[in-house]
């Protein structure tokens, strides 16, 4: 079972998502990241024929919905809106 984590906050201004998990370790990634490294289907199938996702640094969380209590739906100020971020995933940022 995946944990969930203590605190989800959003750095707007920093363009940063941090989380905290409950043994206290913390997960801060920007924007910027979480954009290119999105697991949607478009963007690993980009990923695999050899391309880059590429995300401008300005790129900001413009929503985020929580997935049942495994995941994190993410979406950006670029209007991509279709990742699931699973916490196991997020937890791997810390």
């Amino acid at each position: 079972m995946t944990t969930l984590p203590a605190t989800i906050e959003n750095h707007a201004a920093q363009g940063v998502l941090a989380l905290r998990w409950p043994d206290g370790s913390e997960a801060r990634i920007t924007h910027a990241r979480l954009r290119a490294l999105c697991p949607c289907s478009a963007c690993r199938a980009q990923r695999r024929a050899g391309i880059e996702v590429e995300a401008d640094n300005a790129v900001r969380l413009a929503a985020i919905e929580p997935v049942g209590a495994y995941a994190l739906n993410l979406a950006f100020s670029d209007g991509h809106r279709r990742g699931i971020y699973p916490y196991e995933m997020l937890a791997t940022f810390a």
